[in-house]
């Protein structure tokens, strides 16, 4: 095994950051990188399917060359005493030197482990990875990430969960890198040797940018021996490109300044799909038996419409201006989350395999579960808590007096295609758990359509990223009591801790449980009490437990 970059100086940046590489006082570093040889990120694998499985590595080779070919071996014990599959594949810095190839001809939820080699005959790390099992599966477990910002603290998540030995699958749903300069964080928010960008530097714009991001973020040991461990599913959620994006821009992105927005999409898309464990298909399913259906969704680049524009009623300072927004554009049946091409093949999937499979897991970047502000949060606020932050809390609470939610940004603002949604899994009378992020917070959701159960959510917490705890300076405990008492479809909400979720998934239930690490701004995997929630086949709401 040979990893020849110096992984602290990789994440630190030597006070710099990766970001920094481009200007004079970074060559050296940016020289240091970019000389790095051999293989450089570990490894990788995801895509699972029953008899296949995506390998992913980086590997420079030594010299000048600008293509090379390696090997991968497959075998059925960690000595490679029993090699079972292998292939060939090139890769060359017209893809920043990653590679990744499909291997078949493997066995039915049977584990496996693998590695690369060189020409040179160096080997790569060696990973751990399970093929899907089919027929009758009597239980599946499957670990659920989101929002993982790397200057705001150490992946101690990611770490924890690293050592488990009982996972068949790793699902992050989005906001794996964050795309902003390091200017855009609070001193007291980020950890000074997690830099990735000084703050004079721009957030990612270019290839170049988005790549030596990735780059960074995979460096980190906590991250990199979560993906050795076992296989991931991944989708990425706006922070792969910038915040609040859709398919025909971003709230932060300004043509003026940063080019156009196409050219920015198509350049983080290229390097997510160069150094994530993924293939190119924008959306898929993954059959574990008889238990249950696993969907990879796509909601941002490819077919989400713009969202309507609160803000503009919210300006106008009357109710008859909300009352108008609430009943006029909020309403608008064309606006889609995930587009009509993936909205027909979502329904078609979800009708065909809830009569084979018990369980419809549909992964997605952002929260399904209504959510509306609590009329009484103005007054949980912290003393200091400014001006804006005020008026924005204050503009949820007139909202919410008018039946509209807080985040219009997810599916709360797309009230048309969720109902198509929760429509069309009671149609197919499918058992449906959504799996999501991005808010930062753990959240528990009974859903509910046309007055009738349509599922449940486990929403995770991020594995780093601040939640509204940041704003409010009444007790956590407080702060979830009022937004469970103001959302009916809401069991249960954590407002103040980071960590992952674990999913026990078995044909008569799935318990979810939230674990929370106990800090994130010193590295250590020690956690403090997990909360778990469990939903029973055909009852599509959660009950509560002991």
């Amino acid at each position: 095994m040979s990893i020849n970059i110096d992984r602290r100086r990789l994440i630190i940046g030597a006070s710099l950051g990766l970001g920094a590489l481009l200007l004079p006082t970074g060559r050296l570093l940016a020289a240091e990188v970019q000389a790095a040889k051999g293989f450089t990120h570990n490894v990788a694998s995801g895509e699972p399917g029953p008899d296949s499985m995506l390998l992913w590595t980086r590997y420079v080779p030594p010299g000048d060359a600008q293509e090379t070919t390696l090997q991968v071996e497959v075998a059925s014990d960690r000595e490679f005493r029993q090699v079972v599959s292998g292939a060939s594949v090139r890769t060359g810095a017209y893809r920043d030197w990653t590679t990744k190839l499909t291997v078949t001809g493997l066995q039915p939820g049977t584990t496996y482990w693998y590695h690369f080699i060189a020409a040179d005959g160096s080997h790569s790390p060696t990973g751990r990875t399970r093929t899907l099992p089919v027929g009758d599966v009597p239980r599946f477990k499957l670990g659920l990430f989101s929002c993982s910002n790397l200057p705001m603290g150490w992946f101690n998540a990611y770490a924890h969960a690293a050592q488990r030995e009982d996972m068949d699958l790793w699902l992050h749903v989005g906001d794996y890198i964050y795309e902003y300069g390091i200017a855009s964080y609070k001193m007291h928010d980020r950890i000074a040797e997690r830099e990735v960008m000084p703050a004079h530097a721009h957030e990612m714009i270019s290839l170049l940018d988005y790549r030596l991001r990735f780059a960074c973020y995979r460096a980190d040991p906590d991250l990199q021996a979560l993906h050795q461990n076992a296989a991931m599913v991944a989708l990425w959620d706006d922070h792969e490109s910038t915040n609040d994006s859709w398919e025909g821009g971003a709230q932060n992105h300004q043509p003026g300044t940063e080019g156009d927005w196409n050219a920015r999409k198509s350049a983080a898309m290229q390097a997510y799909r160069e150094w994530m464990p993924v293939s190119e298909e924008p959306w898929k399913a993954y059959q574990i038996g008889n238990l249950g259906t696993l969907y990879r969704t796509e909601s941002r680049l490819i077919g989400r419409t713009q969202p309507a524009d609160i803000a503009s009623a919210y300006q106008a300072g009357t109710d008859a201006a909300l009352e108008a927004f609430r009943d006029g554009p909020w309403q608008d049946p064309s606006a889609t989350m995930l587009g009509l091409e993936q909205e027909h093949w979502l329904y078609q999937a979800m009708a065909e395999n809830a009569r084979r499979s018990r369980w419809q897991l549909v992964g997605m970047g952002t929260i399904l579960g209504r959510t509306l502000m609590p009329v009484d949060t103005l007054r949980m606020l912290r003393s200091d808590a400014s001006e804006r932050t005020v008026q924005a809390f204050s503009n949820n609470i007139r909202g919410t007096r008018l039946g509209l939610p807080m985040w219009m940004d997810r599916w709360d603002g797309y009230p048309a295609a969720r109902a198509r949604l929760l429509q069309a899994a009671q149609r197919a009378d499918a058992d449906l758990v959504m799996l999501s992020g991005d808010s930062h917070n753990a959240w528990a959701y009974s859903l509910q359509q046309d007055g009738h159960p349509a599922g449940v959510e486990f929403a995770v917490q991020g594995v780093t990223s601040g939640g509204i705890e940041g704003n409010m300076g009444a007790a956590p405990s407080d702060v979830a009591r009022a937004f469970i008492s103001t959302n009916p479809e809401l069991a249960w909400c954590d407002t103040s801790r980071r960590g992952y979720a674990l999913l026990d998934i078995t044909p008569g239930q799935i318990t979810g449980e939230w674990t929370f690490v106990q800090d994130i701004k010193t590295r250590g995997i020690a956690t403090t009490a997990s909360h778990r929630m469990r939903v029973q086949r055909d009852r599509r709401a959660f009950e509560k437990m002991a």
